[in-house]
């Protein structure tokens, strides 16, 4: 493998293994038919109902998978689906979930949908990428899935078929006879039609395609955007993109004897592209433990174990679970584990070095984007790893740092913060979205996405985060960067996540404000976490004007903290306080796609001095509100 440990390295691996596309398959069909055809009785996929390290397990080949993708491509052909049509799926992790990711790209469109995502923002995503057929959960205890995906149907009059895929079959004893007998019902009614997933593509042939896969490289997947910021924005990604992500874990890091641990889901980048991309590049087996990974019940108590269990030679991590396993001992042996791999959020140094002295294992800590197809640079594996960098941009993926100067940009100076942006073959130049209007302003110097994240090259060109441009706190015109809160926070022992955001104010526009989850059986007091607060955030302008423990903080799939929520919250309490006395409160406060966070009033008693009052003093905010 090429591995590469510093950025002369890189430029080394970018002349020995050129990525060039004519040396790879074009399609994602025959990526797959690639390594079927090197390791056809390897295990490929295994999926695991319940998280003990004895449940059962489902496993596929090579072969197996190759099979189960085809028949079901062959499925969704059989239902009107040609190479421009969407199949979504609203999927937990299973051994079915991999199976339609890879057919659906192969015989039209694939559009992942986060489960957790409500009816309303579902249907949003169907109708945007006018979706003709959604596989989903048949009604399974505890989960809504299945209702949440009728209504939504019944919003999204475009999708014709519904195929059900039943967890029932991966359970074994009395447990699988009981499941029948309490499915909940789904009520919602709806225009499509209703297919068993099993039965439907088991009547396809499982040889051969019915259809031509013709060579050429095209739009295959929409991923939404995790929606940190709000409502969910569809990227676009291509074969090539997708097979890029693959080539890089496959030339880099991955081999056919390792095994990868993914509690990630499958509607998210990370785990579909640099995670099974990067198996079907080189052979290697991914595991997934239960269908809400880390979110699984026993999932965390039993980790260790399941490292033990499949001999996990790579784990997929984000900050949020490490700091979960940090709070349960190492209780089995996980010799086998050369090296985890974070993403999705800045790994604070304290949680680094806590897991390296727990495991005596390596984290490398990489970066990456829904709107470039993932990947974009990762620290070294074998090499030198800067804690808190995310790495060196990785082979064929050219990282600017710019700002922008006499209408255009400039490009900054070593360890000079600017806006992160980047050109790789996943970044599809121009039509990063589905919606042409959020394309507008995407690119600088035309190739170069504009991620929006702020950040820095040091002198050895190792690329920093410094914060996301649209999460600063904005004090009277003076930019303040919330991880410097959170990480004056997260130094106190007690503390386990932080999220800092700005809240409204009539004076500044936004003040410091800050929510805390605390490590569980940790005691602490806000006025304690203040004085904390105080003594290690080094910006004045930056001390938190609201503190507030929550039992724990709204966090998305993969680990993120959801700021939406925090920020609703903040809304709401700063305005009810501001309202107290007038007879009027908020109701609730809601996403709007083209206002953002909008405030929803209602008047007791309906007195028009109050409400008189109350907009006298709502005035003073720069912020939207309507009566319900």
């Amino acid at each position: 493998m090429g591995r590469f440990n510093s950025i002369a390295d890189r430029d080394r691996v970018e002349g020995e293994m050129s990525y060039d596309s004519r040396d790879l398959p074009k399609t994602i069909y025959g990526f797959l038919q690639r390594v079927a055809g090197r390791f056809p009785d390897r295990p490929a996929v295994s999926f695991q109902l319940l998280s003990g390290p004895r449940d059962h397990a489902t496993t596929l080949t090579w072969q197996d998978l190759l099979e189960r993708v085809t028949e079901t491509a062959n499925l969704f052909r059989s239902l009107g689906v040609g190479p421009r049509d969407t199949i979504a799926y609203l999927l937990p992790n299973s051994i079915e979930t991999p199976v339609v990711l890879l057919a659906g790209a192969t015989a039209g469109i694939v559009n992942p949908i986060n489960p957790l995502l409500d009816a309303e923002q579902i249907a949003a995503i169907l109708r945007e990428t006018r979706a003709k057929v959604l596989v989903t959960l048949k009604p399974f205890p505890k989960t809504d899935v299945a209702q949440k995906a009728a209504q939504a149907v019944a919003a999204a009059p475009g999708v014709t078929h519904i195929i059900e895929v039943d967890l029932n079959r991966h359970l074994r004893g009395v447990k699988r006879w009981i499941v029948p007998l309490i499915r909940p019902k789904v009520t919602a009614k709806h225009q499509a039609k209703v297919l068993d997933f099993e039965a439907a593509a088991s009547g396809q042939r499982h040889d051969k395609l019915t259809f031509d896969d013709p060579q050429i490289d095209r739009v295959a997947a929409y991923f939404h955007t995790g929606g940190t910021t709000g409502m969910p924005k569809v990227a676009q990604h291509k074969y090539s993109g997708m097979i890029y992500n693959g080539w890089l874990g496959g030339t880099l890091l991955f081999d056919e004897t390792d095994v990868l641990i993914c509690p990630l889901p499958l509607f998210h980048v990370f785990a579909a592209y640099p995670i099974l991309m990067s198996c079907i590049a080189s052979g290697a087996h991914m595991v997934m433990p239960t269908p809400a990974g880390y979110r699984g019940d026993g999932v965390f108590d039993n980790f260790w174990k399941l490292i033990e269990r499949w001999q996990v030679s790579f784990l997929i991590t984000v900050p949020t679970a490490i700091a979960a396993l940090m709070q349960r001992p190492v209780d089995a042996d996980v010799s086998s584990l050369r090296t985890a791999i974070s993403g999705s959020a800045p790994l604070p140094v304290e949680l680094y070095n806590r897991f390296r002295q727990a495991t005596g294992v390596e984290i490398s800590e990489g970066y990456g984007l829904t709107e470039a197809t993932c990947l974009v640079s990762c620290n070294p594996v074998d090499g030198l790893k800067k804690v808190g960098s995310v790495g060196i941009p990785l082979p064929y993926s050219h990282v600017k740092i710019l700002r922008r100067s006499n209408g255009g940009y400039r490009e900054c100076e070593v360890d000079e913060i600017g806006e992160i942006c980047v050109a790789s073959p996943g970044v599809f130049e121009g039509s990063t979205y589905t919606e042409d209007d959020k394309n507008s302003d995407l690119f600088a110097e035309d190739r170069f996405l504009r991620t929006g994240d702020l950040g820095r090259l040091d002198q050895d060109g190792y690329l920093w985060i410094t914060g996301r441009a649209k999460d600063l706190i904005i004090r009277g015109g003076h930019n303040i960067d919330p991880a410097e809160i959170e990480d004056g926070l997260l130094s106190h022992p007690a503390v386990a996540f932080a999220g800092a955001i700005g809240q409204p104010d009539a004076f500044a526009g936004e003040l410091p404000c800050v929510y805390v989850e605390l490590v569980q059986g940790a005691s602490v007091t806000q006025d304690e976490l203040m004085a904390h607060a105080r003594a290690n955030i080094h910006e004045r302008a930056a001390f938190p004007k609201h503190l507030e423990i929550l039992p724990e903080l709204p966090k998305t799939a993969v680990g993120k903290i959801f700021k939406p929520d925090l920020r609703k919250r903040a809304i709401a309490r700063v305005l009810d306080s501001v309202l107290a006395g007038t007879g009027v409160h908020v109701v609730e406060v809601v996403e709007d796609k083209k206002r953002g966070l909008v405030a929803r009033l209602d008047a007791q008693g309906d007195t028009p001095t109050d409400k008189d009052a109350a907009m006298a003093r709502l005035g003073e905010f720069a912020l939207p509100w309507e009566w319900v």
